[in-house]
């Protein structure tokens, strides 16, 4: 033994994760950009603070689990909308019109209308009772 003290740390390497966005280019993902989009969204909602950091986080989640470097920005959209959508409709809905880029006033009309159509095959499935064999 030399008599020395070695001392190690260990660490989480953080794997920087850039968002590809539509027009071609790219940037870090940012957190507080995405919390403040939900919010928005969220905005006079019964929506608590704690459900958006909760979005946010499954999100996030969401993202370190892929194994590629970069996302595409609709990729974020898409995991945004299905964490909340059984969260608010309203919010859902929103944030839906900036992401999808809504340009009329039809767009609003077909997505409410699917929303519709969703919610009465969801509650006729609940309705449902499973017949004995």
């Amino acid at each position: 033994m030399c008599g020395a003290r070695f001392t190690t740390y260990e660490h989480v390497e953080e794997r920087p994760l850039r968002v590809a966005k539509r027009d071609g280019s790219g940037e870090d993902f940012d957190r507080t950009k995405l919390l403040r989009s939900v919010a928005i969204a969220c905005a006079k909602r019964p929506v608590t603070e704690a459900d958006i950091d909760a979005v946010v986080d499954a999100v996030e989640e969401n993202l370190t689990r892929t194994a590629s470097f970069e996302v595409s920005s609709s990729l974020i959209g898409e995991i945004v909308m299905e964490h909340l959508g059984p969260l608010d409709r309203v919010a859902y809905v929103r944030f839906a019109s900036v992401y999808r880029n809504f340009q009329d006033i039809g767009e609003f009309q077909d997505m409410v209308h699917d929303l519709h159509a969703e919610e009465r095959r969801q509650g006729s499935a609940r309705n449902q009772e499973e017949l004995p064999l």
